[in-house]
């Protein structure tokens, strides 16, 4: 229990850190790379919106998987919290308000980290939409 209480903080926000880091990155790229992207260079409507979506997966998965890693830091500081108390014998309010609004910002973090993944997952996707129309578009006015 002692390693756990040593290294819960450390680890949970380690790992949203790590995870906002490459939500950050793969938004950037792909910001970028829609910047630059010519739909006339494919011949085929797949194979742009294999390149489109490319990285996307990522940025979804830690968007929606963010709350729970916070969740989970909460559920094991809450945890500790209690055991603590448990081995204390005594009620202390003060300990158990303090332990357990320390143990809700491992939740607060992960919210905080997925509200804009998934902005920025909606936003790309809605470019990915538009290339696409784009594309179509193009084909069906060299087809005529």
């Amino acid at each position: 229990m002692e390693i756990l209480k040593t290294y819960l903080d450390l680890s949970v926000f380690s790992l949203l850190g790590i995870m906002a880091f490459i939500a950050l990155w793969f938004t950037l790229e792909r910001l970028f790379f829609y910047a630059k992207v010519q739909v006339t260079d494919y011949p085929h409507l797949e194979m742009l919106q294999v390149d489109l979506t490319k990285n996307l997966t990522a940025i979804s998965i830690i968007g929606s998987n963010a709350p729970y890693i916070g969740l989970l830091g909460t559920v094991l500081g809450i945890l500790i919290t209690f055991y603590d108390l448990g081995k204390l014998d005594t009620i202390d309010t003060g300990a158990i308000m303090t332990g357990l609004a320390l143990a809700l910002k491992a939740t607060a973090a992960g919210i905080a980290l997925a509200i804009p993944s998934i902005m920025a997952y909606n936003g790309l996707m809605r470019k990915v939409d538009v290339l696409s129309a784009q594309f179509k578009a193009q084909k069906s006015a060299n087809n005529q």
